[in-house]
């Protein structure tokens, strides 16, 4: 690391930033905002992920979150008589950090242990189909489980650190927007600006004698310094009302406005779904079937579920992925499922997964999964290999030419070593959390259940699918998890043949690497921008993954003592795909006429899945976002087969809202675009209004699960079932 670079970059800080230069950002508070903010987001994420199969890391909403708790929390509090002080200094943009790190590392525990698809999975097993009973895991059990899966991936990740997002610089476009938004909170430049013109003066020195060289390092110094104060009057006014637009944005998301729309919709949200478990027909409104006794259209799926936190989840997801799940909703739905009813393919009712329709769409749905996953994912390492041929090629010429472009093109880390993570932190935590898996997997599920060495290679094939995950994510901001897992089933297909459990097993054990290794490079990509200590953040990884494991172990089990899952109100369609395609490829078989439709469907999805991969990456190469260049245009047209698939598993209804939201989100920014481009507002801020709205709906009705939960647990019934036709909760499902 350039030591100049280093004093450059920091020189210019406040006392607290000083601080944080020399020290750990790592800060007791900031971890307890965390773990607090993560446990809402976990029961949040695992509510969400029996319901549907889609769930959100949420790491911009933490940050939110983390900084409307600390503008609450009064300075002292006094107990007893005693004054104690609780905010003795200011809540930092470091801090701020460890908060989202930390809650991230909560918050997404049930999908990173599998108890949104695998565990499920294991509960349906048959004898006669798979070899094996239902495995019910009791709690013990799955908090062994759960710490099998929970390290590895978060030490897979730390020394990909430096080459992925120092010396690459991959964009993480949710990341850097995180970054961007804790800047914009804190009113602070980001680090890595600083460091930009730091280098641009460095550059600008060496053409200079030695008398001009030390006017330029007075020059230096009183711009870098300057950028922590207002805007005089002999600045640039276009400065000054650039400064004056930053300062309306946090005052727009600090002040009592934007809080008090959070705190409302939160409780809005509460209050509509604990009022819709007295009333389940609040929550499944028919869409057709108003007079009894007709049920037609409740007999496919087709109510209304307004669920102000499907609307939340639509707002965040934006337009073009709600449309594509509602597509797929309606192509399942209103084509398909019909077709194989009437044709006798699928004769059951529709809604049975055995033997209805929405058993035989799901292999419609997993086909088109792992087509899009697996093309996407190999489109995406091809064109990052040919795009690192042609960068080292451009170096190696340059090199020849006698010209040396590394200064410019690879960014400085700048964090001394006292704040990294120590290696040997990561070998004996990388060595230790491997043994630990393999013993506590053979002490849950034995050696019928998946051998030791079998589960010990799952985990070296997880470290290299972890790469794989990390680079799609700094590309396109998506993980493609389920397809890593999928990889896995097929790869162990061969491992273990005729061995459902072992199967699910190793797809699970992936697809926790995966998603704990993206989880905490997506983290490092923000303290990166914002200048926090990684250190701090992995220690906060660390200690997330622990709470996350008892916290998500504990809310399974309410669920699964309260409901049936897999069952009518929480489905766990993800569940379903895990099986079915352990079952295929382990000697399973397709049922009736679907395999011409999955090769068909597939062969669609995997095309446009290429386009959409390489028209983002190109878009994000290009640009750092999505835009609207060609590219970019390209990437947003093309329907999503992820999303399409998630809308074909689950009944229209789920898809609906969602759409609701989308299309709420949709006008809110063309409403307010050219308000937006006028003011010339930073990306962080545009449109954080309705974020922040949204943030509440969907973490309001998370937080209402736990009480619904207790009441379910204690024989709570609905008032009254007037109007159900279909899915109903409460005491009428």
């Amino acid at each position: 690391m350039d030591p100049a670079a280093s004093t450059s970059s920091r020189e210019d800080g406040d006392t607290s930033e000083s601080h944080h230069a020399q020290d750990d950002d790592f800060t007791l508070r900031a971890v307890l905002a965390g773990l607090l903010i993560g446990c809402l987001l976990a029961f949040t994420n695992l509510y969400l992920g029996l319901q549907s199969g889609w769930i959100s890391i949420m790491s911009l909403q933490s940050s939110l979150l983390g900084f409307a708790l600390f503008r609450v929390i009064p300075r002292q509090i006094n107990l007893v008589g005693r004054r104690f002080v609780l905010m003795s200094s200011p809540f930092t943009p470091q801090e701020n950090v460890l908060v989202q790190t930390t809650a991230a590392a909560v918050g997404v525990m049930p999908l990173s242990a599998g108890l949104v698809g695998v565990i499920p999975a294991l509960k349906k097993l048959t004898w006669d189909k798979d070899g094996s009973g239902p495995i019910d895991l009791d709690f013990l059990q799955l908090l062994g489980w759960c710490f099998a899966l929970a390290y590895f991936g978060v030490f897979f990740a730390s020394p990909l650190r430096e080459p992925m997002i120092v010396r690459e610089k991959l964009t993480f476009p949710s990341g850097t927007a995180t970054a961007q938004l804790i800047g914009v909170l804190h009113n602070k430049p980001l680090l890595t600006q600083r460091a930009s013109t730091a280098r641009g003066f460095r550059r600008r020195s060496h053409a200079l004698d030695e008398a001009e060289a030390g006017e330029e390092d007075d020059e230096r110094t009183a711009l870098l310094s300057s950028q922590h104060r207002p805007a005089s009057s002999d600045r640039d006014q276009n400065e000054a009302e650039a400064s004056d637009r930053d300062n309306a944005g946090v005052d727009a998301i600090s002040g009592s406005k934007g809080w008090k729309a959070l705190a409302w919709a939160f409780s809005g949200s509460a209050g509509f779904t604990v009022l819709s478990y007295y009333i389940p027909v609040l929550y499944a409104m028919p869409l057709f079937d108003f007079l009894p006794p007709h049920n037609l259209a409740a007999m496919w799926g087709f109510w209304f579920t307004p669920s102000l936190n499907y609307i939340g989840q639509g707002i965040i997801m934006g337009l073009p992925t709600t449309v594509s799940m509602t597509a797929g909703a309606l192509v399942g739905w209103a084509v398909l499922s019909p077709l194989a009813y009437y044709q006798g393919w699928a004769p059951g009712h529709p809604l049975d997964s055995e033997t209805g329709s929405k058993g035989w769409i799901l292999w419609i749905s997993l086909a088109i999964m792992c087509s899009e996953s697996i093309v996407g994912l190999a489109a995406l390492v091809a064109s990052n290999g040919l795009r690192d041929l042609k960068s080292w090629t451009a170096r190696k010429y340059d090199r020849a030419g006698g010209r040396d472009q590394g200064d410019e093109d690879v960014d400085v880390d700048h964090e001394p070593a006292h704040r990294q993570t120590p290696t040997s932190w990561v070998v004996v935590g990388l060595v230790g959390s491997t043994v630990v898996a393999v013993v506590l997997i053979y002490v849950a599920f034995g050696a019928e259940g998946i051998s030791p060495w079998a589960t010990l290679l799952g985990i070296a094939m997880a470290s290299l699918f972890a790469i794989l995950g990390i680079r799609a994510l700094g590309e396109t901001d998506l993980n493609p998890v389920s397809g890593i897992g999928k990889i896995s089933q097929l790869i162990f297909a061969l491992v273990q043949p005729g061995n459902v459990v072992a199967n699910l097993i190793a797809g699970g054990i992936s697809e926790a690497g995966a998603m704990q290794a993206g989880d905490l490079m997506q983290d490092y990509k923000t303290g990166h921008l914002v200048g926090a200590s990684p250190r701090s953040q992995f220690k906060g990884q660390l200690i997330g993954s622990t709470l996350g494991i008892v916290i998500s172990s504990f809310a399974y089990k309410l669920y699964t003592d309260a409901y049936e899952i897999p069952g009518p109100q929480f489905p766990a369609p993800t569940a379903a795909v895990w099986l079915n395609l352990a079952r295929l490829v382990n000697r399973g078989h397709l049922p009736d006429k679907v395999k011409l439709f999955m090769i068909v469907f597939g062969a669609v999805f995997a095309v446009s899945g290429l386009i959409k991969t390489l028209a983002r990456t190109k878009a994000l190469h290009d640009q750092g976002t999505v835009g609207n260049s060609t590219a970019g245009k390209i990437a947003k047209l093309v329907p999503s087969g992820i999303a399409f698939a998630v809308g074909m598993l689950n009944t229209p209804n789920f898809s609906l809202a969602r759409l609701v939201g989308g299309l709420i989100a949709h006008w809110y920014y063309a409403r307010n675009r050219h308000r937006v481009d006028a003011a010339k507002t930073p990306a962080a801020l545009a449109g954080i209004g309705i974020i922040i709205v949204a943030s509440g709906f969907v973490l309001g009705e998370g937080a209402a699960s736990i009480v619904t939960l207790l009441l379910k647990q204690n024989g709570a019934q609905a008032w009254t079932c007037a109007g159900c036709r279909g899915g109903c909760g409460g005491g009428c499902s």
